[in-house]
């Protein structure tokens, strides 16, 4: 992957607003596909979805959270129970112990609330910066650009950053997208990535964003 020969920051940005603008159109509504009614839910939810895909996730969850509706409920809970409720979910054993150590600090440090504060969330058990910027953007609407996968994967392949570390990645898109879009931004990639530009054999014949792609300038 690479960015366009020779390509000036001006012109960069212009074609990053060119490709937004395009997300715009494909996907007006984009907005994650964890369902949840909670920041608590959105925030277990988010860690059993690394790995894993949010269709399997959305099967476990609501099993999950009617049995243990609260930080405090689920801190409580039996390990080898939460395991069994998240069992058709890849690494359930490891995120189990994540979600109930996650409840219990919850409980102890937080008063039970999911913290609106980037640097306090991340020191939960299983919570980095992606699963901090999807539940702070989602939950309490702070911008932040989440880099999955496919954000990571579009990011390189449209010639916005050549990192495949993900903080790197999110870095060089806050410098090319205006702040209030960089929640729709990441939502937007990851649809794209998953309907058109798919790690392998992505469908470029159909992708509206080709007459940019540097994979063809």
């Amino acid at each position: 992957m690479r960015l366009v020969p020779r390509e000036r920051i001006k012109d960069r940005q212009a074609r990053a607003i060119t490709v937004l603008g395009g997300l715009q159109e494909l996907y007006p509504d984009a907005a994650t596909e964890l369902a949840f009614t909670s920041p608590f839910e959105l925030l277990i939810a988010t860690i059993l979805s690394a790995q894993a895909t949010d269709v399997s996730v959305n099967a476990a969850t609501p099993a999950l959270f009617k049995a243990f509706p609260t930080p405090k409920r689920m801190a409580a809970a039996r390990l080898e129970v939460l395991e069994d409720k998240i069992r058709t979910i890849g690494l359930y054993r490891v995120k189990a112990k994540n979600i109930k150590a996650t409840a219990a600090r919850l409980e102890t440090d937080f008063g039970g609330e999911v913290p609106n504060d980037f640097a306090a969330i991340q020191t939960l058990p299983g919570v980095g910066r992606k699963t901090a910027n999807v539940v702070l953007s989602n939950a309490y609407g702070r911008p932040g650009i989440a880099v999955d996968t496919h954000v990571g994967r579009l990011a390189r392949r449209l010639g916005f950053s050549v990192y495949s570390d993900p903080d790197k990645v999110e870095s060089d898109l806050e410098k090319l997208f205006p702040m209030g879009e960089w929640i729709f931004l990441h939502h937007a990639l990851i649809l794209h990535g998953r309907r058109v530009c798919m790690a392998r054999s992505p469908n470029c014949a159909a992708c509206a964003l080709l007459p940019v792609c540097p994979q063809i300038l």
